[in-house]
């Protein structure tokens, strides 16, 4: 039956199947109490909602037996970091210059879940693609996917660094697979490359200074200290992930749907620094971009605007001193200054 399962999964699109018990992770309870009582989760209220069923997943859902974890890569075909070279455009992170991940993975799920349910006819299951209160970093680990990296990413020595995670709780019993270990050794490539030094320590990451959680959760005006440290980089970061020797035998994406739009690979901060809300929306629609929504997107663009050093720019940014945002208004002046002043731009 477990052999059947992972070729009909890697059938359906899935790279790597791994299958662990909901009990497999004890330790993520405890850990996951401290990360929040140190205020580390930052505006992610939802880390610390329903705590007792993130830190158990045996509590999620008693009733199920094991967890399926698979894994669907997104290798790019493009060096995700040289757009960094570019400042007068933006970098945008590889998994979002495709399509929602969220719906593909769903949907492919579904699928081998009802493959199972038809296998075994007694069989429960629930699927998640991190939308519910499910660990699946740690989880994946646990079924042998691979490993948590100094970065606290998962990587494979077979998989590299680029895919997406999704998870099968089911009440049937399957055989669990042996736990992954570190295979990072001495390597600190990840570590060294993070502009806003947001690892405190190997294996602990403070997302409050994470570009990801800066340009994706955190809401409102960004620390004067960070915004100049974030580069063009507008939507995510990839530097941790593109520097990982493992990414030498990164799975090639399998689904067309993940490749790069020609338009998000490198796109010129002056054209989104002018989209209002509908051509957001409209230039957005089918990205997991579209659910941060104009206001933090164009804020965002606005600081790398301001990092750009390209004061040709400053006419790109000027019109949003006024915008109805606050913290767009004080992005597109903090971004004035830095290209000359507010007054050099008649924006006072």
């Amino acid at each position: 039956m477990k052999q059947r399962l992972i070729t009909y999964a890697q059938e359906a699109g899935f790279a790597k199947v791994g299958i662990c018990r909901p009990d497999a992770v004890p330790q993520i309870a405890e850990r996951l109490a401290a990360f929040v009582d140190a205020g580390m989760h930052g505006q992610m209220g939802w880390m610390a909602e329903r705590m007792h069923w993130r830190g158990n997943p045996a509590a999620l859902w008693p009733e199920a037996k094991s967890v399926i974890m698979l894994a669907e890569p997104y290798t790019p075909e493009h060096d995700p970091l040289a757009v960094l070279e570019q400042p007068d455009r933006a970098a945008i992170s590889v998994y979002a210059q495709g399509r929602d991940y969220h719906d593909i993975v769903k949907k492919r799920l579904k699928n081998v879940g009802r493959w199972l349910i038809a296998q075994v006819p007694d069989a429960q299951i629930k699927v998640f693609v991190d939308t519910a209160p499910v660990m699946e970093k740690p989880l994946a680990q646990a079924a042998g996917l691979g490993w948590q990296g100094k970065h606290t990413n998962v990587l494979g020595r077979d998989l590299g660094s680029w895919f997406f995670l999704g998870a099968i709780f089911t009440t049937a019993e399957l055989e669990p697979d042996s736990a992954e270990v570190s295979h990072c050794g001495s390597c600190t490539a990840c570590l060294d490359i993070c502009p806003t030094a947001a690892f405190p320590a190997p294996y602990q990451l403070d997302p409050r200074r994470c570009i990801s959680y800066l340009t994706i959760e955190h809401k409102g005006p960004v620390d004067a200290e960070l915004r100049g440290l974030m580069g063009n980089r507008i939507y995510g970061c990839d530097d941790c992930l593109a520097v990982c020797p493992w990414n030498k035998f990164a799975r090639e994406g399998r689904d067309a749907r993940y490749a790069a739009r020609e338009d998000l690979i490198a796109p010129p901060l002056a054209a989104l620094a002018a989209l209002d809300d509908t051509a957001f929306r409209a230039q957005f629609s089918g990205s997991p971009i579209k659910r941060i929504g104009r206001d933090r997107f164009v804020r965002n663009v606005a600081y790398a605007i301001g990092n750009s050093g390209d004061a040709s720019l400053a006419a790109a940014v000027a019109p949003l001193v006024d915008d109805p945002d606050l913290a767009v208004a004080d992005a597109a002046r903090w971004a004035l200054d830095r290209l000359g002043g507010v007054a050099a731009h008649g924006c006072e």
